[in-house]
């Protein structure tokens, strides 16, 4: 979570002249609900992610060789007279620093390197040089830029589940890059721009000109489309040539869209605009399903089940302690020192700008901090101007586990929100419960969640530990329950053991098959 950019949203919160910077930088993750885009949250990096594809070879030999190496490929150094990688070269620290860094585990990134070796030693190309850097954020995402940056997230690599799923990933994002894709959506996009202007000047601010702009909008999402499934049928040659599994994209689709339904918790569909410019899962699969086919039939590849499990074995998963943790119901922030607890049915992310809870009946919560002087009160604050819709007789303050607190209602544009803020030093945390105008059980929802804030003891803060990924091979007599059973630190244990293992509801553990568990 971090709190030096809130947003401006629908009921007009404004930015506090002074912000805070006591909560650090988090990492980025998606929107969930309702309130979410309110908030204006949105999605970054390449949405869609691919399949690959392979030719045979023995899967034991195909282990070794995948295994982590103790010589690992690198690819660091940029061309001087490379336009491209140096343009790349300069946006990458700032990548690197809006992601939280880069997540460092050399028996992980040999394993990756290895791979991103077998792809471009098989491959069309193989003068592209290539600079891979896994991100360390929770959030599932994989992306290029022009000149051959790569970027995989942590969170991606916890829900893929062997080398040949990895390799479709990275395949694709190669594509991106050989194929100038970025570049080409640059070129589509200024003359978009250039046409959109033409139109406004031209047609003012008519319908025909806000036609004119939508058109140019779809053409974009039309063009973005066409270039992932352009990557995709290049990324899954790509992969069949080095010797993967064809059928990996399909299995990493279907993970992706497990898991995409086991963080939706009120069913709201995607923003139009994403779902303009990337296939839908089931087309994407289908499409994936016929490609792989021309590849060979099913066993057709490696998969490298264990050498990738042995390189993420020990990963952290989810959020680090800078940017505070999700335990449950709880968000408990141990460098700060604060933490809150959401009502039941409501499931919380600790994203780049605030730590958001997403509830039934479209209810939202948003949690985040700013620097306020000492010398305005909490109700003052309150009623200065940074939210609109205020209810100024609604304003009242007392004492809320030992620190200063106030509270208000506000309402706009349809919703109803209640407002709870709390002094901690020059700190003002802020936590805007949201619902549908009639929403009966708001208030008491909102006073059950404001109830929970409070300062952590010296042992909790001590106590508290990233969560990790941990390998387990599978004995006699186990099952999902008693596997599920052994995780710690998260919610509904069953189902995200089933979507971290790509496993169907119905479907035997195994004896001395491996698999993921979350542990602390």
């Amino acid at each position: 979570m971090r709190t030096d950019k809130l947003r401006r949203v629908s009921l007009r919160v404004a930015n506090c002249p002074e912000r805070s910077k006591s909560l650090p930088r988090t990492l980025r993750s998606r929107a969930a609900c309702s309130l979410f885009l309110l908030l204006g949250l949105g999605l970054t990096g390449c949405a869609s992610v691919t399949d690959s594809i392979v030719d045979s070879s023995s899967e034991s030999r195909r282990e070794a060789m995948l295994g982590p190496s103790s010589n690992p490929v690198t690819v660091d150094n940029v061309g001087g007279n490379d336009r491209l990688r140096r343009l790349a070269a300069e946006q990458h620290p700032q990548i690197i620093a809006s992601y939280g860094g880069e997540y460092n585990d050399p028996k992980l990134e040999r394993m990756v390197a290895r791979i991103v070796g077998e792809l471009t030693t098989t491959g069309d190309n193989t003068t592209q040089i290539y600079n891979i850097t896994v991100l360390d954020s929770p959030n599932i995402n994989a992306f290029a830029l022009p000149g051959g940056y790569l970027y995989i997230t942590r969170g991606l690599l916890a829900l893929a589940s062997d080398s040949s799923e990895l390799a479709t990933v990275i395949a694709h994002e190669m594509a991106h890059v050989t194929a100038n894709h970025g570049i080409e959506r640059q070129k589509m996009e200024r003359a978009e721009t250039v046409a959109s202007r033409v139109a406004e000047d031209l047609l003012g601010s008519s319908n025909a000109a806000r036609a004119a702009a939508i058109r140019g909008q779809l053409r974009l999402a039309q063009f973005s489309r066409s270039q992932e499934l352009a990557a995709d049928a290049i990324g899954i040659h790509a992969t069949a040539t080095a010797g993967f599994d064809p059928y990996a994209s399909v299995r990493f689709l279907r993970a992706l869209s497990a898991y995409t339904r086991f963080r939706s918790v009120t069913g709201a569909k995607p923003e139009l605009d994403f779902l303009a410019s990337h296939p839908t899962s089931e087309r994407r699969m289908e499409i994936a399903q016929r490609l792989a086919r021309q590849e060979g039939g099913p066993g057709v590849g490696t998969r490298a089940r264990d050498a990738y499990l042995a390189g993420i074995d020990g990963m952290i998963f989810g959020d680090k302690a800078t940017e505070g943790f999700i335990r449950g119901r709880d968000f408990l922030h141990p460098r700060v020192g604060i933490g809150f607890r959401v009502p039941a049915g409501f499931v919380l992310d600790n994203s780049a700008d605030a730590v958001t809870a997403a509830g039934p009946d479209d209810m939202a919560i948003r949690f985040d901090g700013v620097r306020v002087p000492r010398r305005t009160s909490l109700t003052d604050y309150l009623a200065s101007g940074w939210i609109g819709g205020l209810d100024p007789n609604s304003v009242e303050s007392g004492m809320v586990n030992g620190l200063p607190y106030a509270r208000a209602r506000a309402s706009a544009d349809g919703w109803a929100f209640a407002i709870s803020v709390y002094r901690v030093d020059n700190t003002v945390y802020r936590l805007l419960t949201a619902a549908p105008v009639g929403t009966e059980r708001l208030a008491a929802l909102a006073d059950q969640t404001a109830g929970t804030f409070r300062i952590l003891s010296q042992s909790e803060k001590t106590g508290l530990k990233p969560l990790r990924i941990k390998i387990v091979t599978a004995k006699q007599g186990d099952t999902v329950q008693s596997l599920a059973r052994q995780m710690a630190g998260v919610e509904r244990k069953d189902e995200l053991f089933l979507v971290l293992n790509g496993l169907d509801r119905n479907e035997p553990v195994k004896a001395g098959e491996k698999f993921k568990l979350v542990v602390e």
